[in-house]
């Protein structure tokens, strides 16, 4: 299997310098910004129900947001909450109990668990003792199939002597492990100290555990980094040949974000520079076999993420890519977002709040929205454009009973620009981003979003590149 059938993709540094600017990753449509503060406990209970009674049979996707560190490395923008006393995960597994028990109210029988993700925060953060708590908590609510994708985010420097073992006993057969720099000095600059050797080790500690798919987490933009600490940062992770890869850009935006006012301005590279470090590093991963994905992700031919994406099957939701179909999400944890039916729901962002909530007996809901017929068929636009790079005219119009041309006249008038500058083409038949457009994925797909169009306020996003 050859790159250039499943992943065509040519870096045209002028055309990126031209045309990037700030925008949403589309995890979603509407993305979460859209979200409205208020009740939306009804309409999620609602669609919980609706789900049970048309769709029992549908596997679904659970989340699980774990929001502990113990450390905070300055460039991260989750939602966190830096202690070193573990028993406060006993605390918050007791409100996770509650949350699910309420959930799981809504359903007659157990639903069928096809995806299940760990993430934070450091999920590792958890003692093996606590780790086992939850996943047993969650087994007892759900019903997992036996092909479940399970998956974890770990953290090498926070990682329990016989944590994977007790992950890969649960099911669980894919890992993400940050990495972000190599460079001892990028490291000190972000407060994350993590040998090479440490990383490697875990590694391959998954590898022989039965993890069939680990990727490494890489930043580019990080302060004190340079083209050649990229390389070599390169060097040693290709060397270790993960099956995927995302390469994020560092978005520095202090006035969001209090750990980043610890990063020194004058240590973040210039643009050039940055755009210097990423093509290096889309050069040097596509030279050693790796397919581009979309956005930021690279996965070896073989990865299952390289594969949905040849057969037309990849996917998108708030976890990034994904292989699994495009089913339900369920969301559990403080800030965590569901999506179920046409219905997005958000946890409660403060840890007080949250169990606040489940203390009185209700969905730990702050905000969400009902998605509009209108809502669908762009979130299937832009799902198309960031999954397979084209959207077919005649099969759109067919799915949702509509005239592409005339639904579409003004957003299609917008893109007349992003053809003329060869990143789209557009016909009767088809609209597909080109090779040169593809790391431009984010600005086309926002051609279409009717909310950034009619917005009086526009939401603060990270940079496209």
């Amino acid at each position: 299997m050859h790159l250039s059938q499943l992943s065509p993709v040519e870096f045209d540094t002028a055309l990126i310098v031209k045309h990037d600017g700030s925008g949403p990753r589309y995890t979603s449509y509407p993305t979460a910004d859209r979200f409205t503060t208020g009740s939306i406990a009804k309409q999620y209970v609602e669609a919980l129900q609706l789900r049970q009674r048309d769709r029992e049979s549908q596997p679904l996707s659970l989340y699980v947001h774990l929001p502990f560190c113990d450390t905070v490395c300055y460039y991260c923008g989750c939602n966190k909450i830096a202690t070193k006393d573990r028993g406060r995960a006993d605390q918050y597994l007791d409100y996770l109990e509650k949350e699910i028990a309420l959930v799981c109210a809504q359903f007659d029988i157990q639903p069928q668990v096809s995806q299940l993700h760990l993430g934070g925060g450091t999920p590792t953060f958890l003692t093996n003792q606590q780790m086992e708590r939850l996943l047993k908590m969650l087994h007892a609510n759900f019903d997992f199939s036996e092909n479940a994708e399970c998956s974890v985010e770990v953290d090498p420097r926070r990682l329990n002597n016989g944590a994977l073992s007790l992950l890969a006993s649960y099911g669980f057969n894919r890992m993400s492990i940050g990495v972000q720099d190599l460079d001892p000095a990028v490291q000190r600059a972000v407060n994350r100290i993590q040998p090479p050797e440490m990383t490697q080790a875990v590694l391959e500690q998954g590898r022989a555990l039965g993890f069939k798919s680990i990727n490494l987490d890489l930043i580019y933009g990080l302060p004190l980094q340079s083209v050649e600490t990229m390389r070599a940062t390169l060097t040693t992770v290709l060397a270790w040949r993960p099956d995927r890869i995302a390469l994020y850009s560092y978005a520095h935006l202090p006035e969001r974000f209090m750990p980043q006012r610890r990063i020194e301005s004058a240590d973040i590279p210039l643009p050039a520079e940055k755009l210097a470090m990423l093509k290096l590093a889309v050069t040097t991963l596509l030279n050693a076999g790796y397919v581009y994905v979309g956005m930021d992700h690279f996965a070896l031919p073989e990865d299952e993420l390289a594969q949905a994406l040849d057969q037309g099957t990849l996917q998108r939701n708030f976890q990034g890519y994904s292989t699994q179909a495009d089913c339900d999400l369920v969301a559990l944890g403080v800030s965590a977002i569901s999506r179920v039916g046409d219905v997005y729901a958000q946890n409660q962002k403060e840890l007080d709040a949250y169990y606040e909530d489940l203390d009185q007996g209700k969905l730990p809901l702050i905000k969400g929205l009902v998605s509009t017929r209108d809502d669908n068929i762009r979130r299937s636009v832009i799902h198309d454009l960031l999954c397979q790079s084209e959207v077919d005219v005649k099969s759109f119009e067919s799915k949702w009973d509509i005239d592409f041309q005339q639904y579409f006249a003004e957003d299609l008038t917008q893109l007349n620009e992003l053809q003329s500058d060869g990143l789209v083409v557009i016909d009767s038949d088809v609209i597909r981003i080109t090779p040169r457009g593809r790391f431009l994925a984010r600005i086309v797909a926002m051609r279409f979003d009717q909310y950034l169009r009619n917005a009086k306020t526009h939401a603060k996003y990270s940079k496209v590149i």
